[in-house]
């Protein structure tokens, strides 16, 4: 897609592989995925779909789905904002509100999925433990991640780290 590469992005904003939009099956890690969701994503709805016209129901329904896409993203920047306030977490619930209601209304056989119940609470989450950063999984995921790229022969034996562990 070339928008990924007209959009300049802060230097701090993690980078996300330029065939995401092309390759069939990215495996994008979950900062990765909220980068291109988040930045990349909204940029491309809005260049493309901003301006419709409102009586072609195809273009009405792209809008709509911009709409329901710049939901979600509002509701996750507000959630991974650097820092928290009972303000933020209203304003995140009112963002997923919408956002539900917005996609039963775009998609109205989709059965929602626990995932959809769980962000519901992610407001209580906010409140009592703070901003996301301090407790999302991504430290975890770059570990499981270089756990996996770790050369393995697939037979039980000794691990030597240093020499101060065996197993």
């Amino acid at each position: 897609m070339e928008d990924l590469q007209d959009v300049v992005k802060p230097s701090w904003v993690t980078s996300v592989p330029a065939t995401v939009a092309t390759a069939p099956k990215a495996k994008l890690k979950s900062d990765e995925w909220r980068t291109w969701g988040c930045l990349y994503l909204p940029v491309s709805f809005i260049r493309l779909w901003l301006k419709v016209d409102p009586v072609n129901e195809k273009e009405s329904r792209r809008r709509d789905l911009m709409h329901l896409t710049m939901l979600l993203v509002s509701a996750i920047v507000i959630a991974s904002s650097r820092v928290t306030s009972e303000e933020n977490a209203r304003e995140y619930l009112a963002y997923m509100l919408g956002y539900r209601q917005a996609l039963e209304k775009l998609f109205p056989n989709y059965l929602c999925q626990s995932i959809h119940h769980m962000a519901m609470h992610i407001p209580e989450y906010l409140l009592m433990y703070g901003p996301v950063h301090g407790w999302w999984a991504y430290p975890f995921e770059r570990m499981i991640g270089m756990l996996q790229r770790i050369a393995v022969n697939s037979k039980e034996g000794w691990l030597n780290l240093n020499g101060c562990c065996s197993f």
